[in-house]
């Protein structure tokens, strides 16, 4: 069962790996008042699951700056996680927390379970500072994710939030929108048939 967009996450509690300050910690997914970043992966010691991370890590600041927190989930353990941090190239320059799930829960709540396989689907999820999902994409596992994408759709439902629609209005984000272009400030009566 997928939550559906614009619908709200209850939080969960979990534990997480934090490769930088070689640290295990208990944390809430979603932390509240932060926009969510929810990177979701089928397991450590994978080749492509290792390039998202270090895809996401490119970007962190850019998320951070932007008020936004950055997690890796997958249904491996706290210490597999810790193991992998710690042989892998990539993994171990990671500041991004790494979520375990070990029995299933948080993947199964938001529908991103291969429920065949046991892990988590290639996916991403955002969640506003609010709890409510905001954007939900799964992919192939063996596609890696478009980082720089993600930081794009994150960027155009920050704005839509920064700028609530005025009434008889409709403030949207048009397709191939890059931040720092207009966004569209549709008349939901008078702009019918014009774009």
């Amino acid at each position: 069962m997928t939550v559906p967009i614009e619908e709200k996450f209850e939080a969960m509690k979990a534990k997480a790996y934090f490769p930088k300050e070689d640290k295990i910690e208990n944390i809430e997914i979603p932390k509240k008042g932060k926009w969510n970043i929810i990177t979701f992966y089928p397991g450590d010691f994978t080749f492509v699951c290792a390039t998202d991370i270090e895809a996401f890590m490119g970007l962190y600041d850019e998320f951070k700056k932007n008020d936004a927190e950055v997690y890796a989930i997958s249904t491996d353990s706290i210490f597999s996680h810790k193991g992998w941090a710690e042989s892998s190239p990539r993994v171990k320059k990671s500041s991004i927390p790494m979520v375990e799930d070990f029995n299933k829960d948080i993947a199964r709540k938001f529908g991103l379970l291969n429920e065949k396989s046991g892990q988590a689907m290639r996916s991403v999820v955002i969640i506003d500072p609010d709890g409510n999902i905001q954007y939900m994409a799964a992919f192939n596992n063996n596609l890696g994710k478009d980082a720089d994408h993600i930081l794009n759709a994150f960027m155009g439902l920050k704005y839509l939030r920064d700028h609530p629609s005025k009434e008889g209005h409709m403030c949207a984000i048009p397709a191939n929108w890059r931040n720092g272009k207009e966004a569209l400030d549709i008349d939901v009566v008078k702009d019918i048939g014009k774009l």
